[in-house]
């Protein structure tokens, strides 16, 4: 399924987003790994859950994790697709080695 291109720069944006924080960087290194419940997130990290719920909210909605819920518990998972959304924009700036001078202006 193919992403609707107004909602490209909104992604983008926000996937941006929440890679900018330390704290969310170690969630998704240890998400690389495997799907962890919030419980044992918050015991490796050394986290209140009140904390860590704030930042993956701010995960979730840039799109980089997906949950689901046991019982009580929430799991997490990476969320590949919008991982390669944000490789892909990077990837085109890759590719545009010769950027143009810009016009003159007009008096």
């Amino acid at each position: 399924m193919q992403t609707p291109a107004a909602t490209v720069p909104h992604l983008i944006a926000a996937g941006f987003h929440a890679l900018s924080d330390s704290l969310r960087i170690s969630v998704l290194e240890l998400l690389r790994k495997r799907e962890l419940c919030v419980c044992d997130l918050c015991e490796i990290l050394g986290v209140s859950q009140s904390k860590l719920s704030f930042h993956l909210k701010t995960l979730k909605e840039a799109g980089l994790v997906n949950s689901r819920q046991e019982g009580r518990w929430i799991y997490y998972s990476l969320n590949l697709p919008q991982f390669i959304i944000l490789e892909e924009y990077l990837a085109d700036f890759r590719q545009n080695q010769v950027i143009s001078s810009a016009r003159p202006c007009c008096d």
